[in-house]
């Protein structure tokens, strides 16, 4: 495994990361992640305006954040939902910040970012639930959120991935395009590419492991919504572009889904990132990827939007 210096750079910082009073090894992971985001995404781009709103439901709430583009005034915007990744038990507003911003600004689309409830605490399917139903909820709302129902699409990264991957195919009519960055579809772990980075970088075999079964109940083993490499209808899913990274235990699995959604006659477009590692849209700060990346997300999102 031939890693850039820069990939080192980053490397080094991580294993240098401490989360700060950790209560348990959740709450560790948890705010490793966070650590990680701040630390290595790059400066925070203005946007026009945050706002944050919890969607009703018959026994909780879900917060969501919109994110306004900067420069844009039009009385019904484009959207975008974001569901972000974090092995299905971490990840948040602050995680994906630096990021979302980015995507809002580059792709002149407000981006609705869902802050799921997360396993151990609430298992599959809570989380899904909760994307489905603030995706209806927006549909319900579009007007009064000054946002056109007809021009939406939808991204996920990582566990956001599988999650967005479920989403569209309950609901992909709704959407006019796609995105899943490096997502972690399998609960198997026993592809190649695992074999090779069993043990990293940035993921290792036996956290994946243990994110699966906080997540996965067993009675929903098979479950191709938990498990989209399960899936075989992708009924009315959108075009979709795949993000695959070099280094990443995840990228054989990304590869099958995208073969799977060929042969479904899904229109697909893949893109591989040679020397990115998993979580690199994390690390702008070092890495110029970072904005390949949203600059690729953006121009797919164009092309998609009327």
């Amino acid at each position: 495994m031939q890693l850039t210096p820069k990939i080192n750079q980053i490397l080094n910082h991580l294993e240098k990361i401490q989360s700060f009073n950790p209560q348990n090894p959740l709450d560790d992971a948890r705010k490793y992640l966070e650590a990680m985001s701040l630390q290595l995404s790059a400066k925070k781009e203005a946007v026009a305006m945050i706002e944050e709103l919890d969607i009703p439901m018959e026994n909780h709430q879900i917060p969501i954040r919109i994110y306004r583009p900067k420069g844009k005034t039009v009385q019904k915007s484009s959207a975008i939902i974001y569901i972000h990744g974090g092995w299905f038990i971490a990840g948040g507003y602050e995680t994906h910040d630096a990021v979302v911003r980015k995507l809002a600004n580059a792709t002149g689309s407000a981006v609705i970012f869902i802050d799921y409830r997360l396993a151990p605490e609430h298992p599959f399917p809570a989380g899904l639930n909760d994307c489905l139903d603030v995706v209806k909820w927006i549909i319900g709302n579009a007007d009064s959120l000054g946002i056109d129902q007809d021009q939406i699409g939808i991204i996920g990264d990582s566990a956001g991935g599988a999650l967005s991957t479920a989403v569209s195919t309950q609901i992909g009519e709704l959407f006019t395009f796609q995105v899943l960055i490096y997502p972690a579809v399998d609960n198997q772990l026993n592809t190649k590419t695992w074999e090779i980075y069993e043990n990293g970088p940035v993921l290792n075999k036996q956290g994946g492991v243990d994110a699966w079964n906080s997540y996965l109940p067993k009675e929903e083993s098979n479950n191709p919504l938990a498990i989209p490499i399960l899936i075989k209808d992708f009924k009315n899913t959108p075009s979709t572009l795949i993000i695959i990274a070099e280094h990443d235990p995840l990228a054989d699995d990304a590869r099958q889904l995208a073969e799977n959604m060929q042969n479904a006659g899904v229109p697909l477009t893949t893109s591989f990132y040679k020397d990115m590692v998993h979580g690199f849209m994390h690390m702008g700060e070092i890495l110029e990827e970072t904005q390949l990346a949203v600059n690729e997300m953006a121009d797919f999102a164009q092309q998609h939007f009327k």
